[in-house]
């Protein structure tokens, strides 16, 4: 059995660390490219999302390269998520391709099930022993959440363009070899003072910005045109609604983030008051998080078709005046291009900066009048 997986995010960091830990054998798709999103819309449906199309295509190109064995998430509720899967395998049987399939149901979604597809994954070892590795797994992998989430907030302060994405690079490389839990820890502390000490200019005004909605367009860069480095650049500090760990985590707390579910449907509640699939609901109650912390815009993105975040976008527009924060729903599929997503985003980004002047201006002008 040799496993493969699709890309998204720092999937395969978190998966590779797990894989070693177990003995299995697994091969990590090519990287995700212009090819692997052409495989795949040519062999999934038409009106599929575009994540479904784009996974088909790490699958093609991982059976490619000697896998033999793919490895999908689960999912319950009103999502497709839930379906890929079942799709993915019908596409590539019907296209001629033989593998066999592991599919990685959440807990809520049984117990038993989880545990037994966990077991087949880690041949020859306990449960215990099973816990034991995806334990420290999930503490490496929510570091690599916590230094992206340093990364997003400061590199729009930089002094030296690039040296925070430098710099980040270097922090995921110096947390890949640590096995132990101390090495963990030791790896962690050398990670973050390699962030830290890139040099910054705390005095550089900046626009703060959310980012919400479907979790693979958010954690994929190549989905989202890298779009959160962009910003970076362009001096914007970013604050993601969802994070790796805390979307996969059971416990729902969210500790990179910050932000526990039940305080996000809280949040929500005035607008949304019950669970709509994916990321609909929280979409909503982050928006308006964002907005009672003072953020001066939200960016949404999501697949075309996505059915949560087109529920949640139809309400962004009530939060935003209600709030008087600006927000920005971009739909993404196979025919979008960069630089129509960047001019759009480069627009919306004058807007808050000259919103953001103005409302400091006005504020100057309060005191003055005091005075």
């Amino acid at each position: 059995m040799i496993v493969t997986f699709p890309h998204m995010g720092k999937l395969e960091m978190v998966l590779s660390d797990v894989f070693d830990r177990s003995g299995l054998d697994y091969i990590v798709p090519p990287k995700t490219t212009i090819k692997t999103l052409q495989l795949g819309v040519g062999y999934a449906p038409e009106f599929a999302c575009l994540p479904l199309k784009i996974t088909i295509g790490n699958f093609i190109e991982a059976l490619g390269v000697g896998a033999d064995t793919l490895l999908m998430a689960g999912g319950i509720g009103p999502c497709r998520f839930g379906y890929y899967a079942e799709i993915q395998k019908c596409v590539l049987r019907d296209a001629g391709f033989k593998f066999d399939m592991v599919v990685l149901e959440p807990p809520p979604a049984g117990l038993k099930q989880f545990v037994d597809t966990l077991k087949v994954l880690a041949p020859g070892k306990s449960i215990y022993e099973i816990w034991r590795l995806i334990k420290v797994s999930f503490r490496k992998a929510r570091i690599l959440d916590e230094l992206e989430k340093y990364a997003l907030k400061y590199r729009a302060y930089e002094a030296a363009r690039g040296a925070t994405t430098k710099a980040y690079k270097q922090a995921l490389e110096t947390m890949r070899p640590a096995i132990s839990e101390d090495e963990i820890e030791a790896a962690r502390a050398a990670a973050f003072a390699i962030l830290e000490a890139v040099e910054k200019d705390m005095e550089r005004p900046c626009v703060k910005m959310g980012v919400i909605g479907e979790f693979y367009v958010l954690l994929e860069p190549f989905v989202n045109f890298d779009i959160e480095e962009h910003l970076g650049h362009m001096g914007i500090s970013l604050e993601r609604a969802v994070y790796l760990t805390d979307w996969i985590s059971p416990s729902k707390e969210n500790q990179v983030s910050g932000i526990s579910n039940d305080e996000v449907a809280r949040a929500a509640k005035p607008y949304l008051n019950h669970f709509v699939g994916g990321e609909g609901l929280p979409s909503v109650g982050h928006t308006v998080i964002f907005a009672k912390e003072g953020f001066d815009g939200v960016l949404h993105l999501f697949p075309f078709t996505c059915m949560p975040d087109i529920i949640a976008k139809s309400i962004l527009p009530r939060i935003s005046k209600d709030f008087d924060i600006p927000t920005l729903s971009l739909v993404i599929d196979e025919q979008t291009g960069k630089a129509g997503v960047l001019t759009r985003i480069e627009a919306f980004i004058d807007l808050l900066a000259s919103k953001k002047a103005y409302k400091e201006r006005k504020s100057l002008e309060a005191v003055g009048s005091v005075r």
